[in-house]
């Protein structure tokens, strides 16, 4: 009782510590993990046991018997579930390609040049030099979302390592499954054949049995056939259910299932979407805590040692230096990426859960058949995971900033609140090149701004979400133009400090437009105008206008006559060279004009 109590409050206590110093969570994991199992055994306890033991003579310990490679298994399951639910077919509009041939043809270097290095530095058998380089092809979202949130890039290249992290685990997973099945029989001519018949089967059943059970359970959540209060653990039943149910028909094809099974649900109109991703986020954090430091404490001393050598460190760069960025650059031919760019993407691969879970359980069942060399699987594919992630966490950002895709200025703008006001406003920045990204917990809103050809997101602000999300690294403006004073004022409190580095403004409140007496530095638009004001001029006429000032004093004349109707308000100068600025920022920061333009929206005053 008391080493299950610690597993999950030690494991709590490792994701507080990466939250509070902006670290992956895996780091402090691990080194917990570490701890309480081999270093205890070996400097702290005399007769050489664990403070946690997972597993001790086969049969004793926390999971005796399979029950650690039954537990890792279920709980892998529901983590990669919770990845697929996160990955949306629009992210990739414009990098499908390079996703597609990173984990195909970078999947691919990554196998067989792994597996020559391994052979040839540490003088491994051919197939555990396969089964190592399929184990290290993963990398994994849960420790490259904490690396990327504080650096602004590109949308472009967070959305390729996002989705490749969570695409390539099923990939790397299955790769290894089927050269562990090839070391299981002994190897043999069959081999091929055998290799190429399973395959298919995890193919077919994992993509047939994820996408099945996810069209049933939408079926049944949108017929209201399951309860509210009931809802979450249904979904994780079935979860559960289908990578059952696919491991008993293809062994190993339930890891595959489980991720089409996300990816159906992630992309469907399913009205309770929202609520099932919060929970499995929740139950992926647990699982991932308790994972680590079971799968941390469960390796021995003896194999750690394994690793005090040159060869380690020779392993460790060749892998990260020369196999990863030559699968990036062949994988990124012919496309739109940068050279730049490409250089980051090969700088960041950090390996996660998968990689360490699978390693953990094929290396012990390897050491029960009493195959040569297994013990080295384990504590090579935990070094490159914590090198990796430890190499990443520390120099990415820096990395960024040398090779110049650390965006100097973030320019992207989010607007939280799609009325028609706002969606008008974004066409009107978009089409001035300019990234929008319209936030609001109205799906109707959401599903509007989208058919109008707009970046949205349905998100509730009040979550963590937002901060999360690494494709809106490159957001510095945040606009809250809700018709909600106290969420806009929530907004700018809570977020003006990330997405805010441009500037924060909020539309003025009725009070504020009445005293004329505004809280904060900065406005949104006019002091004149609150949200029914915005609102009552749009519906009416919804234009968005234009009008040329070539002075300061033009500039005041203009506003004046603007503020005058009561159907018209100036919302932006434009400069000549097609900057945009918001009438407060623009008031603060420019003294000299000639041929810009001021914007306004409703009716038009031939001025």
């Amino acid at each position: 009782m008391l080493e299950l109590a610690g597993i999950i409050i030690l494991g709590i206590l490792a994701q507080w510590v990466a939250w509070r110093f902006k670290i992956p969570a895996i780091l402090p994991l691990i080194l917990i993990g570490l701890l309480v199992g081999p270093i205890a055994a070996e400097f702290f306890n005399d007769d050489g046991s664990k403070w946690i033991e997972p597993v001790w003579d086969g049969e004793k310990g926390l999971f005796p018997g399979d029950g650690l490679y039954y537990f890792v298994s279920l709980s892998i399951s529901i983590i990669l579930f919770e990845g697929g639910l996160t990955l949306r077919r629009g992210e990739i509009k414009n990098i499908g390609p390079v996703i597609t041939k990173l984990i195909t043809l970078g999947s691919a270097i990554t196998f067989f040049g792994g597996a020559i290095i391994a052979h040839y530095v540490f003088g491994l058998s051919w197939e555990l030099s396969f089964l190592f380089s399929g184990l290290i092809i993963v990398t994994g979202p849960t420790v490259i979302t904490p690396i990327l949130r504080n650096i602004p890039l590109k949308k472009d290249v967070s959305a390729v390592l996002k989705w490749e992290g969570i695409l390539i685990d099923p990939i790397g997973a299955l790769v290894a499954v089927l050269v562990f099945e090839f070391i299981s029989v002994g190897g043999g001519a069959g081999f091929t054949g055998t290799a190429l018949l399973e395959f298919l089967k995890i193919i077919l059943f994992g993509t047939t049995f994820g996408f099945t059970f996810a069209h049933a359970l939408i079926f049944i959540i949108n017929k209201k056939w399951v309860p509210h209060y009931l809802l979450n653990v249904v979904s994780l039943s079935t979860v559960l259910l289908v990578f059952v149910e696919s491991e008993l028909f293809a062994h190993e094809s339930g890891l595959l299932a489980v991720v089409v099974m996300g990816m159906v649900l992630g992309n469907s109109k399913l009205k309770n979407l929202k609520e099932i991703l919060y929970f499995k986020e929740s139950l992926s954090v647990l699982l991932i805590s308790i994972l680590f430091i079971l799968l941390s404490a469960n390796i021995d001393y003896k194999e750690l040692t394994l690793l005090y050598e040159w060869k380690t460190l020779l392993l460790f760069a060749l892998i990260v230096f020369v196999i990863r960025p030559l699968a990036v650059f062949l994988s990124t031919s012919k496309s739109n990426l940068k050279t730049n760019e490409k250089l980051f993407i090969s700088w960041v691969g950090p390996r996660g859960i998968v990689a360490a879970g699978i390693a953990s359980l094929f290396g012990s069942k390897l050491l029960k058949q009493g195959v040569e060399g297994a013990e080295y699987i384990t504590p090579l594919v935990f070094m490159i995971v914590l090198g990796t992630v430890l190499l990443n966490a520390t120099t990415a950002r820096l990395f960024a900033k040398l090779v110049g895709v650390f965006l100097k200025r973030s320019n992207a703008i989010m607007i939280v609140g799609a009325s028609d006001l706002a969606r008008m406003i974004a066409k009107y920045l978009k089409q001035n090149q300019r990234r929008v990204v319209l936030i609001d917990s109205n799906i109707e809103n959401v599903e509007k701004a989208k058919e109008e050809g707009l970046e949205s997101i349905e998100v509730n602000i009040y979550d963590d979400q937002l901060t999360d999300n690494i494709e809106l690294n490159d957001v510095g403006y945040l606009i809250a133009m809700t018709g909600s004073d106290s969420i806009n004022k929530f907004v700018i409190s809570n977020f003006s400090s990330i997405f805010g580095e441009q500037g924060a403004y909020r539309l003025a409140t009725s009070q504020e437009v009445i005293t004329k007496d505004y809280e904060d530095e900065d406005h949104l638009f006019t002091i004149e105008d609150d949200y029914i004001n915005l609102m009552e001029a749009v519906r009416e006429f919804p234009e968005i206008h234009e009008t040329v000032v070539n002075s300061i004093d033009d500039y005041k004349k203009k506003i004046e006559e603007i503020n005058r109707d009561q159907k018209s308000i100036p919302i932006f100068v434009k400069s000549q060279k097609n900057e945009i600025l918001l009438i407060s920022e623009f008031e603060k920061k420019v003294k000299k004009i000639e041929d810009w333009k001021l914007i306004y929206v409703g009716k038009n005053l031939n001025i």
